[in-house]
């Protein structure tokens, strides 16, 4: 199952939107690969971009967050650094074990289950404080 972008996900600032659309790609991508037969050799590097990007996105959101002294950062940091922790646990999962079926099927669910309502439950919320109080 491919990760549709839908409106009901836009939160209004372009930054956030278009990483969000860059983190989509990425899972969408390793679903394709799945279904090609290609998973696997497509699974290290998207696994490895996901560590990567998340830490970008979640520093860029928080860096906003704090500008405009927004006041569920300390519970919003807490939901990035949970999802942190599973991305790094998949990377050191495929280290260790290299590619499985079920690590696959867990990069596709998990992750792009969690970014669709983390979009939808926070950042949207985030996104409007942000619009009304930005600096």
């Amino acid at each position: 199952m491919a990760y549709t972008w839908t409106d009901d996900l836009i939160t209004g600032n372009e930054t956030i939107d278009a990483q969000h659309k860059e983190l989509f790609k990425a899972i969408n991508d390793l679903i394709d690969a799945c279904f090609t037969g290609a998973g696997h050799t497509k699974l290290d590097p998207t696994v490895q971009f996901l560590v990567d990007y998340t830490e970008k996105h979640f520093a860029d959101e928080e860096k906003l967050q704090q500008q405009c002294g927004y006041p569920d950062y300390p519970q919003h940091k807490k939901l990035h650094e949970g999802f942190d922790r599973t991305v790094v646990e998949l990377a050191e999962h495929l280290k260790k074990e290299g590619p499985t079926a079920a690590l696959v099927r867990k990069v596709n669910t998990s992750l792009g289950n969690w970014l669709i309502h983390h979009i939808k439950d926070e950042d949207k919320k985030m996104a409007a404080y942000l619009r009304d109080h930005s600096k």
